[in-house]
């Protein structure tokens, strides 16, 4: 191995104090902020679904396992992190939970109805009757037979005392949260709702309540109002079968300033990626960007057959389509940033390529399981489970790893998806960046001072005196050291002009001592491979860490952009591979034997000087609902 390498792999596992600032032990605050990782997407015996997929853990297995402690699973043995989480929250369904605790009471009027029968039989079919008719039940509104909401309050306060429990600020940091999982005519409209601190609402609001996205924005800006910070997650838009990023509201009427200003309030993130797909973006719809092919898994959630993808269910499109509103009108109802789940029903989130064990109980237990079985959903098309992801998690810089500055970084939107790994990316603007930004000993702080980081906004101040009339954009990443090393950074530039709607990828780094390409902005070949049959990764080829400044060479001042940042590690073998060779099976043809692993950067909007834009001169007045039906029972 080279000297060079070998340096950079010890770099990988070492604290760059300014520069990566990866989280320390102790709540001590660091101005420049630290990285740290955690997943916003988890399911425990609680939530119907997860039982019956055959799930008897508790939320406290999850949390350990978390942690960094050995945990149980549902296949009967144990599983370990090979590194800790910094943060955690369990986000089982808000609809009827605590369901499986009524089917076992004998005094509940639900104890004796058809459906109390299959959660307890523990059969797999029966499991799948689970599923259907709680999804029947959330789509319809209508409750099942004999579910009086009972354990809603006991279910809601043991979430809390789950997450007081386990939290320990400094060093693993909890959050109360839940799911609302809307899925109107089976289209996913899902949200994972966060509180900020102690102080939560009184009940979980779900969709039986109301499957439209604009009465959870009530239930939150009611909570907000009497000091209950909180906040809304999207998720799987590639499943919503457009409907995650339509251009009109839930009652067909077209999309205005209020709605954008309540949607971009309530809702500051989406989930890139996560056990169901990526919804980043789509070859159909990016043809020119040649890792858009990328875990993509374009199924109903309700009849798991194969859908049309429609462009306003990823996430580069609703930027494109934002900018067009904010063009027209005046307002950009789509200024999300980015981060990673896992939608892990187990209590057991591995979301680890290299340690997946299942994200379905005990339908994914086992290899054998993983590759050969297939979702048994009534009416549904077989879908095999291999073409499920291995998950993701979230990256977000904050001054340290206490609820509230994880909880602020993911409200300003300073935050990342992931596809499983730990690179940790960061990503600035400014029109007042020196070209070498990013060499300087203290880049980070100037970066800060003079420019705007991930989930910004960069306008060019008609009164100031910038350096230049072109950004500059400043980017660096360190590989995850339980990874495969860096490949390449890349900076994804969307705009509109004249009513057209455009994107392009722009390599910035590469590694190897490559250089880009000024013609067709791509890196050259790094030469990294991947032996299929052993998944040994090439030793000689990618970086422990890539940086570089960068200003577009096809910059328009007068035209909006956004710009956000996708870093790829060298190729590894996707999880399939390797449950493959444990069985001695060939790779399987329906998924790629090989992945890039990856993060993405949540966006910087770029303004043009005059621009339109919306002003409110009063609050918008939200449609006041009660909390729940539960609370009016």
């Amino acid at each position: 191995m080279k000297t060079s390498h070998i340096i950079n792999l010890l770099l990988a596992g070492l604290l760059v104090i300014g520069t990566v600032g990866f989280a320390t032990a102790g709540p001590k605050a660091n101005p420049e902020r630290n990285v740290y990782f955690g997943t916003t997407h988890n399911h425990s015996e609680l939530s119907g679904d997860a039982y019956g997929f055959g799930n008897r853990l508790p939320p406290e297995n999850a949390y350990r396992l978390a942690r960094g402690e050995e945990a149980d699973h549902v296949g009967g043995y144990k599983v370990k992190l090979k590194a800790p989480l910094d943060f955690f929250m369990m986000t089982d369904h808000s609809e009827m939970i605590g369901m499986p605790t009524l089917a076992t009471d004998k005094s509940s009027a639900f104890y004796k109805t058809k459906m109390a029968g299959w959660f307890r039989s523990g059969k797999k079919e029966d499991g799948a009757k689970i599923l259907f008719n709680m999804q029947n039940a959330a789509s319809s509104g209508v409750l099942p037979e004999g579910y009086d909401g009972r354990a809603l309050k006991t279910v809601w306060k043991r979430i809390q005392a789950d997450a007081e429990k386990f939290n320990e600020p400094g060093k693993f940091t909890t959050f109360v949260a839940y799911e609302w999982t809307s899925m109107p005519q089976g289209d996913n409209l899902h949200r994972n709702v966060i509180f900020r601190g102690e102080k939560v609402a009184d009940l979980p609001f779900s969709a039986i309540d109301s499957a439209k996205p604009e009465h959870l924005w009530t239930y939150l800006e009611n909570w907000r109002a009497k000091g209950a910070d909180n906040l809304a997650i999207s998720h799987n838009g590639n499943l919503s079968d457009g409907r995650m990023f339509e251009l009109v509201d839930s009652w067909g009427a077209p999309l205005d300033a209020a709605y954008a200003k309540r949607r971009n309030e309530n809702e500051p993130l989406h989930e890139s990626i996560q056990v169901k797909g990526s919804s980043m973006t789509h070859p159909s719809f990016s043809p020119n960007d040649e890792w858009a092919n990328f875990e993509l898994w374009p199924f109903s959630l309700h009849t798991f057959k194969r859908i049309e993808q429609q462009r306003t269910g990823y996430v580069r499109e609703a930027y494109k389509f934002g900018l067009q509103f904010q063009q027209s009108s005046g307002f950009n109802p789509f200024k999300f940033g980015l981060e990673g789940g896992g939608d892990e029903h187990g209590s057991a989130h591995t979301y680890e390529e290299f340690n997946y064990h299942g994200s379905h109980a005990g339908l994914d237990d086992t290899p054998k399981k993983r590759l050969k079985n297939t979702l048994p959903l009534p009416g549904a098309a077989p879908l095999a489970l291999a073409q499920l992801s291995a998950a993701g998690i979230t990256g977000v810089w904050a001054e340290s790893n206490t609820r509230g500055p994880i909880f602020d970084a993911l409200r300003r939107k300073e935050t990342f998806g992931s596809s499983g790994v730990r690179i940790a990316g960061r990503f600035f603007a400014s029109f007042d960046y020196p070209k070498d930004l990013v060499s300087q000993k203290d880049w980070v702080k100037t970066a800060y001072a003079k420019g705007v980081p991930m989930g910004g906004d960069l306008t060019l101040d008609p009164g100031a005196t910038p350096k230049s009339t072109v950004p500059t954009f400043a980017v660096h990443a360190v590989r995850d050291p339980n990874s495969a090393p860096l490949q390449r950074i890349q900076i994804i530039k969307g705009w509109t002009k004249d009513g057209e709607m455009y994107d392009k990828v722009f390599d910035v780094a590469c590694s190897d001592g490559g250089k880009v390409d000024p013609k067709t902005h791509r890196c050259p070949d790094n030469g990294a491979t991947v032996d299929i049959k052993t998944c040994e990764i090439s030793k000689d080829k990618g970086d422990a860490e890539l940086a570089a400044t960068w200003t577009d060479p096809e910059f328009d001042m007068t035209v909006p952009a956004f710009y956000y940042v996708r870093v790829l590690e060298n190729p590894v073998c996707r999880w399939t591979t390797r449950d493959a060779n444990r069985l001695g099976m060939a790779p399987l043809d329906v998924v790629p034997a090989t992945i890039q692993e990856r993060i993405w950067t949540s966006p910087i909007w770029y303004t043009p000087v005059g621009e339109k834009t919306a002003s409110f001169s009063k609050p918008v007045q939200a449609v006041i609902l009660p909390y729940s039906k539960m609370e009016r029972e």
